[in-house]
């Protein structure tokens, strides 16, 4: 893989002179005030999971609020790690749609991570579905249907508000109601978001 080639695909993909710098970080990242998006230097990782995180990271690039006192607004209101759960979902289908041949390789970078346990579930021997609501839905929206997460009725149709989202406030609305939701209908040890 040609990093800087890689590079170039970011700041066409956003329509803008990105700053893309490569770091020893856990996982990618974009900066929306700074507008610098971070790729991490994994070993051996295969293009499509380059591909996965660049589309990624340009999709908040694209589709994210840059106002910082927006975000930490609607951080204040609700949950950070909830808001950035539903707001992954909503730009990652946001993306697919601006640029077709990215489903594939957000499909098997997902699929990759899933296998080397990037979320460290086999790590700490814990199922999928043990898991709270909302890191059910972000297993569930990042790697599909393939790997059995379940929900129920009434959680299913949370999924569906969330899959719903197109705007910013859309997702801040699903947020509030999925925090009141997940704060009478789970106990604090279901919660690791």
């Amino acid at each position: 893989m040609k990093i800087e080639s890689k590079e170039k695909l970011a700041k066409l993909l956003a329509t803008e002179d990105l700053d893309v710098q490569h770091q020893q970080v856990e996982t990618a990242y974009f900066d929306v005030k700074s507008r610098t998006l971070v790729l991490p230097t994994w070993k051996d990782m295969p293009d499509n999971l380059y591909d996965l995180l660049v589309g990624h990271e340009v999709g908040h690039a694209l589709f994210t609020p840059t106002s910082q006192d927006r975000l930490v607004k609607a951080y204040k209101k609700t949950s950070k790690a909830c808001i950035n759960i539903l707001e992954d979902a909503r730009i990652e289908k946001k993306i697919k749609r601006k640029f077709a041949g990215a489903r594939k390789s957000m499909i098997d970078g997902y699929g990759a991570l899933m296998d080397n346990d990037f979320f460290g579930l086999r790590k700490m021997g814990v199922n999928a579905n043990d898991l709270g609501l909302i890191d059910r839905i972000n297993l569930y929206t990042k790697a599909g249907t393939d790997y059995g997460i379940e929900f129920s009725d009434e959680e299913r149709e949370w999924v569906e508000k969330i899959m719903r989202t197109e705007t910013f406030e859309d997702v801040l609305e699903v947020t509030e109601g999925l925090n009141v939701y997940c704060k009478e209908n789970e106990s604090e040890t279901d919660k690791s978001y």
